[in-house]
């Protein structure tokens, strides 16, 4: 097969990347704002990320699929190592080092694609019955949803966690579950929420909770409400928007990055931007409709939506007060390398699927 074939580029989508881009536009720009050594840092991890798009586009995944669960352990075996040799930063162990770079990586952020992947995978070699999975079904799925959700708690790192464990079940979810099992999982969560805030939750994790539900927001989201509303209906100029410009408004280039756009573009500039977000959540849903039988891809279209929906939905119900203060950033939208170029790997591995869609080669060594 020739590598450049044209239908390649007929079924590439061009769509996705014409949403994705005004996000990464207005994100570099509010960066610049606020610190141009910053911006220039971002703009280094926009030039890595286009030659990581296209060495993970032009990858053989339909036709080495049988790779995807040794992908899949391989991230185990990493999420395994943070418990022995991880680095330890602002209490939390969560990264491993690097040999001879003096970097480390994040393995809880690089097991996100290959979850969904294993996903697409399993439910590929075991479909949907008419009626929905049955409880032996879904406990089997669910052993590979919650191996990856315990050990990234465990580091802690309770947000991605819950996120990933979200990811999971929306998926099976979207694909088809019984009703039965899910009206089961809703009655013994409630019945078990006092016992898992007691003795399952840490005292720190507790204190978010506590300080979330308690009158007084924590100054972080006293001066990111400040933020939000000084914005007004269209916000103000980059010198008039004290909040960030004097400092009061803490990590406004990530994680709350969403509080500093606000004041900048107002309400109308949050609703453009959420509107944003929801075109490409809907677009990557959609794709359920429209390729019913390629299970692989209707698994990776709907984790992808989900995990920006999820992201994004944590983030700004956070910094307007309406969530606890975690640390996940707005997807594609805060600065930072690791999740940045974490999401671009996604979308290539979703536009690899989309554009080899035509090689009918997920059973190719079977064929053979």
């Amino acid at each position: 097969m020739r590598l450049f074939d044209k239908r390649i580029i007929s079924h590439f989508d061009y769509l996705l990347i014409i949403y994705v881009l005004p996000l990464i536009f207005i994100s570099y720009h509010l960066i610049g704002e606020t610190n141009e050594r910053l911006a220039n840092k971002q703009l280094v991890y926009y030039v890595i990320s286009i030659f990581v798009f296209i060495g993970v586009f032009i990858l053989p995944i339909r036709k080495k699929i049988r790779i995807i669960p040794f992908l899949y352990w391989l991230s185990i075996i990493l999420l395994l190592a943070v418990e022995f040799v991880g680095v330890t930063k602002l209490g939390a162990t969560r990264w491993l080092p690097i040999p001879f770079l003096h970097a480390t990586i994040q393995p809880s952020e690089l097991i996100k694609p290959t979850f969904i992947l294993m996903l697409g995978y399993l439910i590929h070699h075991k479909p949907p019955p008419k009626n929905g999975y049955s409880f032996l079904d879904f406990s089997y799925f669910s052993f590979y949803i919650l191996l990856p959700f315990l050990l990234i708690a465990k580091e802690p790192d309770l947000g991605t966690a819950m996120v990933l464990l979200l990811v999971g079940y929306g998926i099976l979810f979207i694909i088809g579950v019984n009703w039965k099992i899910w009206a089961t999982i809703f009655i013994v969560i409630g019945i078990a929420s006092p016992f898992i805030y007691t003795y399952l939750i840490k005292d720190y994790q507790k204190k978010r909770i506590t300080d979330f539900v308690s009158e007084e927001p924590s100054y972080h989201v006293q001066q990111s409400i400040i933020a939000i509303g000084s914005g007004g209906l269209t916000g103000k100029q980059s010198e008039e928007a004290t909040q960030t410009q004097l400092k009061f408004l803490p990590i406004s280039t990530s994680d709350f990055i969403f509080a500093y756009f606000v004041e900048r573009y107002g309400f109308l500039g949050a609703i453009g931007l959420i509107f944003l977000y929801a075109l490409i959540i809907m677009h990557l849903l959609s794709m359920n409709y429209y390729f019913k039988d390629d299970y692989v891809l209707r698994v990776f279209s709907s984790g992808l939506g989900l995990l920006i929906f999820f992201n994004m939905s944590v983030n700004i119900l956070m910094v307007i007060g309406f969530a606890p203060v975690v640390g996940l950033p707005l997807p594609l939208f805060s600065y930072g390398g690791s999740s940045f170029i974490n999401f671009i790997v996604t979308f290539a591995i979703l536009e690899n699927l989309l554009a080899f869609r035509y090689m009918n080669l997920y059973n190719y060594e079977r064929k053979l």
